[in-house]
């Protein structure tokens, strides 16, 4: 039967194979190479060499220049003349395709202004699973369903991926990621399927994809489950750091002309009758959230993109109008970086209910993800204990049994709202647009939703055809997204790192991290350092905000002076990374971060403490729980490390300094919970048993936890309903990680019920 089963696969690869090579050739050869095509002068272009210091920084208008643009008034205050006032198009919504559309509207001449009422990537645009791909998912439902539109999608997402790297090679890379495969069978299945997505990218392809035996795979991803291993495939995908791209984009397009503020809400639509009588939609009321002010701007078009909150402004326009947008939550995870090879990834391609889950090297950390599951729409969603221990569980099939991953392990958590839409139009409004959708309303407003990350251009290019052509505009010049560098990209290099370490004295792993985070703007934040050592040569960048991670306080005010940061959450969020990347440490860093920003945007005592409570609510939606706002900040800034124990015989479980963080113990505490276990090792062969666990635990007074201990024994294997079951020291020791986890974690505990409602891989794709 299994080889009746191989031979129809075999078959119906083959098959795909042939198809898809002669449409991947052929798109190939039609595809002319995107950096061939000649631009225009691009305001952002040195003459500086690839990784030496630029003569000159362009420097971003002000924020209160881009303000008084929307009022109407020259950047300096000064009135405007009327007829200069409207703008071609006006953006909502300053996520990846709202900035891509802002960018692209620029550079083909337009007018055009977007505004966003939190900050740019505030919201799903920050929290993607940080891949540039085409969709290995996508690919096979195509093959396997002989579907045309998936095919196409993936061809497309796989030319998009060679650009993004192009235009933002500072921002983003080529990581490969490895299938670790334990039937034979699958090997050529894989293989198979791993080419043809080579085969599909075309021109557009990077590294090809390769074969790796069980020793060579282990030798590669030693946290990998040996048992059953036959070996593995390993192919390339793109990865970035999203919110620092999104940044990127909308900076970019303020230098290509671009009106962009971020902190700015729009509160209803205006509109006007045509010849026709027609009522249109011919801009907007605005509010300054800073500031309360409000007023209106005029606009030819408008366009709405916000993700998922597309509907609200979609009722704006049309209050009767069924919802377009159906949200699902995506959960992730980052873990220490000792879980994963630094550059390499991995993709467990059959989970428990069919869909994927990445492992993936990120920032210094390590991203897990991701879940699935239908969700209301909301500012700063959480995810729920259910969601992380279900990644958790899956995590744990593909790693070894050495390797022992606990919610302690977990630093940062986050949850996404991917914005599936159904097309209003369409015979069944039931069914989820695969790709994105283009709607365009009765009165002009144009709507783009769905689609992904690695897509934003191409939405954004379709997004301002349509726009150009509803709207009678005039563009300069055709869509220049495709070679257009984003800004820090022009006189940047790889080894450009080297400089800095040379000019300033930098500590090469913070000298790598402003490399690859603001490209040969990482020049300008060296300049802004304070110069601690007396020495013109070698300014000193020691100041990190947290002794764990490479960022800086030049950081902080780079990202206030040159990126339009306006709140704490801006910085420890979306242009630090801190709040992703460990959220405990992004706390211990709020009272620093606070103090810089306070000294460059002139905040006084009230709205210091404001932020600091707003920092703390933010990172409750990362993964630390709802007790840290109710913690003065004397005690924050007391804790130092783990409690140790109070006596010979017993153990602080109250550690205020570990909350969500792996239960850990002191040296002299570990010698006491052994000297207890060696006590009821009557054989003396490093075994209890399972009956002896109760006193053991009483004798150095461990305290019992609200459901018992039974959830904890299950959770570490320990077979208890045998009193006369061997139990090992290890099994111990983690169980006592456990509760000491639960108990700073003010009372969670291990979830057996991992059923999470997830959405169906045939609608939603499977979560990729």
């Amino acid at each position: 039967m299994w080889r009746q089963q191989f031979a129809r696969k075999a078959i119906a690869y083959g098959a795909a194979t042939t198809v898809a090579g002669y449409a991947g050739y052929s798109y190939y050869k039609q595809q002319a190479g995107p950096y061939a095509r000649t631009v225009y002068a691009d305001p952002l272009e040195t003459p500086t060499p690839p990784g030496m210091r630029p003569h000159a920084f362009w420097t971003p208008p002000k924020r209160v220049e881009m303000l008084n643009d929307l009022k109407g008034l020259e950047r300096d205050g000064s009135a405007k003349a009327a007829d200069e006032r409207e703008y071609d198009l006006l953006v909502i919504g300053g996520g990846a395709t709202g900035a891509g559309c802002t960018l692209d509207a620029a550079t083909r001449g337009l007018k055009v202004a977007m505004v966003e009422r939190d900050d740019f990537a505030s919201g799903t645009s920050s929290k993607s699973t940080k891949l540039v791909h085409g969709g290995v998912r996508y690919l096979q439902k195509a093959i396997m369903g002989l579907d045309y539109e998936q095919w196409k999608m993936v061809r497309e997402a796989l030319h998009e991926r060679k650009t993004f790297l192009h235009i933002a090679p500072y921002l983003s890379n080529e990581l490969p990621i490895l299938l670790p495969v334990y039937t034979w069978w699958q090997l050529p299945y894989f293989w198979i399927g791993c080419k043809m997505y080579d085969l599909l990218a075309g021109k557009q392809g990077i590294t090809g994809s390769y074969a790796l035996g069980r020793s060579k795979t282990l030798e590669n991803f030693p946290m990998l489950r040996a048992e059953n291993l036959v070996g593995s495939l390993v192919y390339f995908d793109g990865q970035h750091n999203d919110a620092r791209m999104n940044a990127a984009l909308a900076v970019t397009a303020a230098a290509h002309g671009a009106v962009v503020a971020n902190h700015v809400e729009v509160t209803s639509l205006i509109k006007e009758k045509d010849e026709s009588g027609v009522e249109k939609v011919r801009g907007a009321m605005l509010r300054d959230n800073e500031t309360g002010e409000e007023w209106a701007v005029r606009a030819k078009g408008v366009i709405n993109a916000t993700g998922p909150f597309s509907d609200a402004i979609l009722k704006m326009d049309e209050p009767g109008m069924p919802d377009i947008v159906a949200p699902s939550s995506g959960v992730h995870l980052v873990l220490p970086s000792y879980f994963s090879p630094k550059n390499m990834g991995m993709l467990d391609p059959a989970t428990t209910d069919g869909r994927v889950v990445f492992f993936l090297p990120w920032e210094g950390g390590v991203v897990a993800g991701t879940t699935d599951t239908m969700c209301s729409v909301e500012a700063d969603p959480r995810p729920s204990e259910k969601e992380i221990e279900w990644i958790l569980s899956e995590i744990r099939r593909f790693l070894s049994p050495d390797v022992k991953i606990r919610r302690g392990d977990v630093l940062s958590a986050w949850s996404g709202i991917r914005p599936l839409v159904r097309d209003p139009k369409a015979a069944n409004t039931k069914d989820l647009v695969r790709n994105h959708m283009i709607h365009e309303s009765e009165a002009g407003l144009i709507t783009i939703a769905g689609g992904k990350w690695t897509t934003y251009r191409e939405m954004s290019k379709e997004t301002v055809d349509r726009a150009v052509e509803s709207f009678g505009l005039k563009p300069l010049r055709e869509c220049q997204t495709e070679t257009v560098r984003l800004i820090g990209s022009h006189a940047w290099s790889d080894t450009m790192f080297i400089k800095l370490v040379q000019n300033f004295g930098v500590d090469p792993d913070v000298a790598k991290h402003l490399s690859h985070n603001y490209g040969d703007r990482a020049w300008a934040v060296c300049a802004l350092s304070d110069r601690t050592n007396g020495s013109a040569q070698h300014a000193s960048l020691e100041q990190r905000i947290h002794p764990r991670y490479p960022f800086v306080e030049a950081e902080v005010r780079y990202a206030v002076q040159y990126e339009y940061a306006m709140s704490v959450v801006d910085v420890i969020a979306r242009r630090l990374r801190l709040a992703f990347l460990d959220a405990q440490a992004a706390r211990e860093a709020l009272p620093r971060v606070i103090d810089i920003m306070a000294k460059e945007l002139k905040w006084d005592d009230a709205r210091k403490q404001r932020e600091g409570r707003k920092g703390l609510e933010y990172l409750t939606t990362m993964g630390l729980p709802d007790s840290i706002l109710d913690e003065s900040p004397a005690a924050a800034n007391a804790r130092e490390g783990f409690v140790n124990m109070q006596t010979t015989r017993s153990l602080d479980f109250v550690d205020p300094a570990s909350y969500y963080r792996r239960g850990q113990f002191s040296a002299e505490e570990i010698g006491a919970i052994l000297a207890a276990f060696s006590e009821f090792d009557a054989h003396g062969d490093g075994h209890i048993e399972a009956r002896d666990i109760q006193p053991l635990f009483e004798s150095i007074k461990v305290p019992v936890p609200d459901n018992g201990f039974e959830p904890f024994l299950d959770a570490a294997g320990i077979r208890h309903s045998d009193p006369g079951n061997a139990v090992e020291f290890e099994q111990v020791f983690d169980v006592l990680g456990e509760i000491k986890e639960a108990t700073n974690a003010k009372g969670r505990k291990p979830t057996s019920d991992l059923n999470l409602n997830q959405i169906p891989t045939h609608r939603s794709g499977g979560s990729v």
